[in-house]
């Protein structure tokens, strides 16, 4: 029987996330406006008045675009031992951010943040930034090296990723609980 598990994560915003997300919207909002009535104000000269409807509608889009890609989810994916990790942006657009077979994990746990990360370690963040409820897992990866994961598990995706963990991480596991 297969074991498989998926999870979607939502990124909570921080406050600091939330004031460059505001930031973002008004000054890409005031550049339209002015770009607009630059235009409004050529229009005795016609090619400048194009032009600068074509700056206002680019500078609007692009506003909304990145105002858009500032939602982020994470989906988690277990099957049979391989842990898949993938960033959604914006509710459409999937990039993978790392694949590992749980066997090859050196350390699991409980996530503190005063643990520390060696220089030559990738870090990867695929969390809702609720440090309460967060997971690390370190492992070797061929394409960033030595890494760590940071992430949010849920009860279903724990107990699958512990039937996979190596024998030692495991007898650790179940000594800290």
């Amino acid at each position: 029987m297969d074991n498989f598990a998926e999870q979607l994560v939502k990124r909570n915003e921080t406050s600091s996330d939330k004031t460059r997300k505001n930031a973002l919207l008004v000054i890409g909002i005031l550049i339209t406006v002015c770009l607009a009535a630059f235009a409004l104000l050529q229009l005795g000269n016609p090619l400048r008045a194009f032009f600068g409807l074509i700056l206002a509608a680019a500078s609007g889009y692009g506003t909304f675009f990145m105002y858009r890609n500032s939602y982020v989810e994470y989906e988690y994916a277990f099957t049979n031992g391989e842990l898949d990790i993938d960033k959604i942006t914006a509710k459409s657009k999937r990039t993978s951010m790392v694949s590992t077979e749980v066997r090859q994990f050196t350390a699991f746990g409980k996530y503190d943040e005063n643990m520390k990360e060696t220089e030559e370690m990738t870090l990867v963040m695929a969390t809702d930034n609720i440090a309460a409820h967060e997971y690390y897992a370190d492992f070797t990866h061929e394409e960033h090296g030595k890494t760590r994961l940071i992430f949010c598990p849920d009860e279903k995706m724990l107990e699958n990723i512990r039937k996979f963990l190596p024998a030692r991480l495991r007898t650790e596991q179940n000594n800290a609980e």
